[in-house]
């Protein structure tokens, strides 16, 4: 019985200093927190699964996309990049990778950032046969342009967006003019999400530019329309994206690449802290609502990552172990 209670003593001992091991590894831990919702969000999960599940000490700094990316290739810092754009600076992070000084870890999207043209849910209900852009330009009696109802309207962004540029183009190349539609400008980022508002208010017709994951999509139900071509990224390159190209052709609008990146020197000491970052990942869907839900709230990105955590146990749970589960759960 002794021999027993030793054996059992020495096993516990061994698992608590393993433990600690595993906590002292991860250590301190930066995380890019970047200036947008849902990256603000996610670093904030991050964050309390990293400091409540596995004892690290996470700290939250300031990021955008490129200093962040370029910083952590240069000088390894910070550790953690959750939400990295990485389509953005494709040869930057490339570079970072092949030098060792980068791993990627799970896609943060895990369908990826989406743009193009959407439609309310509420139309293809009624309309099962608008699927693609060619078959919504059949239809301009189903979105009537504001200022004249003779004519059917696509709303575009404003000007600089990348996105306006590509939908000028796209409305040139499936031949939105000669269909009856008019190009309108929305002139600011509230005045496109204005347009959607207004048109779902009314339950009226609507199609434009649009982006997801958004809070705005989180509240109002739409769908993304079909472009009916493949894609074709020497095309794209050439004429979809520059704003002077005359004769742009029907393409896919591509959708971007979201990784989560971390520093080689932080992936080697993590432990088991890698595991979960190599597993984390959501979908569109789940960061519209939740987005959807701070902006209703004002709320901040740990107050939407804490009520993530509480109403989402079925999706984040299965990103770490019970154990680990667990902590995160007695510490909300």
């Amino acid at each position: 019985m002794k021999k027993l209670l030793a054996t059992t003593c020495l096993a516990a001992g061994l698992f608590g200093l393993a433990g600690a091991a595993s906590a002292a590894e991860c250590g301190d831990v930066t995380i890019a927190n970047m200036n947008w919702q849902s990256a603000e969000v996610l670093a904030s999960v991050d964050k309390i699964i990293l400091t409540e599940g596995y004892g690290c000490n996470a700290e939250l700094v300031v990021g955008d996309t490129v200093p962040t990316i370029t910083s952590m290739i240069e000088k390894g810092q910070p550790d953690v990049a959750p939400e990295g754009w990485v389509d953005l600076l494709p040869d930057v992070v490339n570079r970072g990778l092949e030098e060792g000084k980068l791993v990627g870890a799970a896609v943060a999207l895990s369908d990826g950032a989406v743009q193009g043209w959407w439609v309310p849910k509420y139309i293809v209900d009624a309309n099962p046969d608008i699927k693609t852009i060619d078959d919504a330009l059949k239809h301009k009696e189903l979105f009537p342009d504001p200022e004249d109802a003779s004519k059917g309207a696509v709303f575009n962004g404003p000007q600089g967006w990348g996105g306006t540029v590509v939908t000028t183009q796209l409305y040139k190349a499936y031949g939105g003019e000669t269909a009856g539609f008019t190009l309108v400008d929305t002139g600011s980022a509230a005045g496109l999400d204005g347009s959607i508002a207004k048109a779902h208010e009314r339950k009226q017709g609507w199609v434009g530019y649009y982006w997801a994951p958004t809070a705005l999509l989180g509240k109002y139900e739409m769908v993304k329309l079909e472009h009916g071509v493949a894609a074709d990224p020497a095309e794209w390159k050439r004429c979809n994206t520059v704003a002077d190209c005359p004769d742009p052709k029907k393409n896919d609008w591509p959708k971007d690449k979201v990784q989560t990146l971390v520093t080689k020197a932080f992936a080697d000491r993590a432990g088991p802290a890698m595991d979960y970052l190599n597993k984390r990942a959501w979908t569109n869907d789940t960061v519209n609502k939740l987005m959807a839900w701070m902006t209703d709230n004002q709320a901040s990105g740990e107050e939407g990552a804490k009520h993530f955590l509480q109403e989402n146990p079925d999706i984040w749970t299965p990103w770490v172990s019970p154990e680990v589960a667990e902590k995160v759960k007695a510490a909300l």
